[in-house]
This record gives structure tokens, C-alpha cells and sequence, in this order.
């Protein structure tokens, strides 16, 4: 019971993002898939937490 409402927002949006065309940015894409990043995305992201085990995990 009450699901009816529910499923009918969740088809709405499969259908929109199934047949909408967005305008899709291949280059951005390529990078992401190869890996490589943008120099603004060249942060240091070490972890704030070190438990100073992390080379026995693995």
C-alpha cells in the first residue's frame, strides 16, 4: 500500500534519464576513465586519519 506514488516518480525518472539528450562532455569523460585529473584536482587527498596499520592490511 502506498507504493503507487513512489514507483510512479521513480519510472518518471528512469524515462528521463533513459531518452532525455544531455549534452555530454566526452573530454571530461575520457579524462575520468584514463584516470588522469585536472591540475585543480591535484590536491594532496591523503586521509586525515592515519592509524599507522594500513601497510599490514594489505
Amino acid at each position: 500500500m502506498g507504493r503507487g506514488r513512489a514507483k510512479a516518480k521513480q519510472t518518471k525518472v528512469a524515462r528521463e534519464l533513459k531518452y532525455s539528450t544531455r549534452n555530454t562532455d566526452f573530454d571530461a569523460l575520457q579524462r575520468e576513465l584514463s584516470g588522469k585529473s585536472d591540475e585543480a584536482h591535484d590536491e594532496d587527498q591523503s586521509d586525515d586519519y592515519d592509524d599507522e596499520y594500513d601497510d599490514y592490511r594489505r
